[in-house]
């Protein structure tokens, strides 16, 4: 692990039967993974972690990528509580609050290189307790591919390996998922997608607790598998002036959904206690605005952008 566990491994080992557990598991396991894999493509970096407390009571060890685990003493107070609302979530509060525990993991991957493209992944679990002691439980999360410069190749890779890990509970969850992914990550000022997708699903509270854990650690163990040969393969590309100029123009145009749309930032805004730095750590170190700057015709970079404008089918 790149950092202690937030329960402790003791209590971990106690109670690794429970979901709860073995989640938090798969979190610390799923940083480590991606963690590993990117310093054997990078020996001269590393990762260092940063822990603190919420006054609400829980600790949050950060790297990058960074954790999210639990957050058993939590209250969601009104304003969180009509956010899940407004997702369909018929919640019962007492006095106004609503205990719940929110883990998961958080990475985003921003390479120096043009040519390598930013990657983000999300996998997360959360419950809530209402005041007659009922508990609502669901997961959410996705992995998706921001390139500046459009290769297919990557693409198909990519899709691929998604697809297969989701394959393997139900051949229906791919498309549904990548549909939802492509339409989520909808930029809609701007008309365009924030990349070339992936997969994303949120709200997922069936057949079973177990049975959609075990979706989501399929999916978790395909991040190392999905990217990093993509990583592994552009790491040494060379590039231009120009092209780093694109790749800040498009980081501009990813701030801008991160900020404007994104419903994880909102939630994260919201959530009492939390920490900013956390939260806008998806942001780049640097990114560019251009007044009505249009690539030219039939130029590389027009090429991503028609991509970005109408999404395509990697795998078929």
């Amino acid at each position: 692990f790149m950092a202690p566990p937030v329960s402790g491994l003791r209590e971990l080992r106690r109670r690794r039967r429970e979901l709860r557990s073995r989640m938090e598991l798969l979190i610390m396991e799923t940083q480590a993974e991606v963690c590993r894999a990117l310093t054997a493509l990078d020996p001269g970096a590393s990762f260092a972690v940063d822990s603190w407390e919420r006054k609400e009571g829980t600790g949050e060890p950060r790297g990058r990528p960074r954790t999210r685990p639990r957050t058993p003493a939590s209250r969601a107070r009104s304003p969180l509580a009509r956010q899940m609302r407004s997702r369909g979530k018929s919640l019962k509060a007492k006095d106004g609050k609503l205990p719940f525990c929110a883990m998961g993991v958080s990475s985003v991957i921003h390479p120096k290189n043009p040519h390598v493209p930013t990657m983000h992944f999300n996998y997360r679990y959360f419950e809530i307790e209402e005041a007659d002691g009922t508990k609502q439980w669901w997961f959410g999360g996705g992995t998706d591919l921001t390139p500046t410069y459009l290769n297919e190749e990557d693409a198909v890779h990519f899709h691929k390996t998604l697809k297969e890990a989701c394959d393997k509970h139900d051949p229906k969850l791919y498309p549904k998922y990548k549909k939802w992914c492509d339409d989520y990550f909808y930029i809609k000022h701007r008309g365009e997608r924030r990349g070339i997708g992936g997969i994303f699903f949120d709200d997922m509270d069936s057949p079973s607790k177990e049975e959609v854990f075990q979706f989501v650690k399929s999916c978790a163990k395909a991040v190392v598998p999905c990217y990093i040969p993509i990583v592994k393969k552009h790491c040494h590309d060379l590039f231009t002036p120009e092209e780093k100029l694109w790749q800040q123009l498009r980081r501009g145009r990813y701030v801008e959904f991160n900020l404007v749309y994104d419903r994880g930032t909102k939630f994260g805004l919201l959530t009492p206690g939390s920490r900013i730095e956390s939260i806008l750590m998806s942001l780049p170190l640097t990114a560019r605005w251009e007044y009505m700057h249009t690539p030219l015709e039939s130029s590389k970079e027009a090429e991503i952008l028609e991509v970005l404008r109408n999404p395509k089918d990697w795998v078929h």
